[in-house]
């Protein structure tokens, strides 16, 4: 495990946005706006994609909903989402953020832009590294300026 898989995870969120500011920037300068963008949003794809297997293989493969639920206090630590649980059970799971520290820190940073690249694009990613039978619907976020945003997780095959 790296020193900065040992941070929360607002924390490392923030210092990979730290890290990835002047080099959006650059592209931006470089290629544009739109490309930038996109080549910002596939690396944190990919990369939460290899996060969510190495979670797997680490925590004895993939774990469907239950599992995935075992670790989610790892996003909300310090305070970083105030959410409201919907319903849970082995085939989904349903909640609203109704605050994002995240979010926050992507716009007071300056990177507010491609916060949703940064952080709201590893949601489904990295399940789908965690375990590809659990997929994630969601039509709104904070980070695009809506005032929650809205998870439905569900096992594949499994009754909506």
């Amino acid at each position: 495990m790296t020193t900065l898989n040992r941070l929360p995870i607002l924390e490392r969120r923030r210092i990979q946005a730290e890290v990835l500011k002047p080099i959006y920037e650059a592209l931006k300068a470089e290629a544009g706006v739109e490309t930038a963008r996109r080549v910002i949003g596939k690396a944190i794809i990919d990369a939460a994609i290899t996060e969510g297997r190495e979670f797997a293989d680490a925590h004895g493969g993939p774990g469907g909903i239950k599992g995935f639920l075992s670790f989610q206090h790892l996003w909300d630590a310090d305070g970083a989402l105030e959410t409201e649980v919907i319903r849970e059970s082995d085939d989904e799971w349903i909640y609203k953020v109704t605050r994002c520290r995240y979010a926050e820190m992507y716009h007071a940073m300056g990177v507010g832009e491609i916060g949703f690249e940064l952080s709201c694009n590893r949601d489904a990613t990295f399940v789908d590294g965690y375990d590809p039978r659990i997929k994630l619907t969601r039509t709104q976020t904070i980070m695009q300026g809506a005032d929650h945003c809205d998870f439905h997780y569900r096992m594949t095959g499994a009754k909506a």
